[in-house]
């Protein structure tokens, strides 16, 4: 239903979260440049040790939400650690 993502380590560059199918244009937004490119492609979150990050993978009537496609940029240098909760719906088995 929830994933919040935690970022223990800050990168030097790249390893940004980015959301692809997030339909909206970010190039305005002021910290633009420092992204890598691989984040230039939707939504990107840039990793800061004590950051984090909560989104929504289901909309309100239960259906998935197709903007909450994401996934992580290459590490250009430096290292990324962190940390993801999950939270269910109901009783999750595996």
């Amino acid at each position: 239903m929830a994933t919040m993502l935690m970022y223990l380590s800050d990168v030097e560059e790249g390893g940004e979260t980015v959301f692809p199918a997030a339909n909206m244009n970010f190039s305005s937004v002021p910290w633009f440049n420092e992204l890598s490119e691989c984040a230039k492609k939707g939504l990107s979150v840039k990793p800061r040790m004590g950051d984090a990050l909560l989104f929504w993978s289901m909309r309100p009537d239960a259906t998935l939400d197709p903007s909450s496609l994401h996934g992580g940029c290459p590490v250009i240098r430096g290292n990324k650690w962190s940390s993801t909760k999950w939270m269910h719906v109901g009783e999750y088995k595996i």
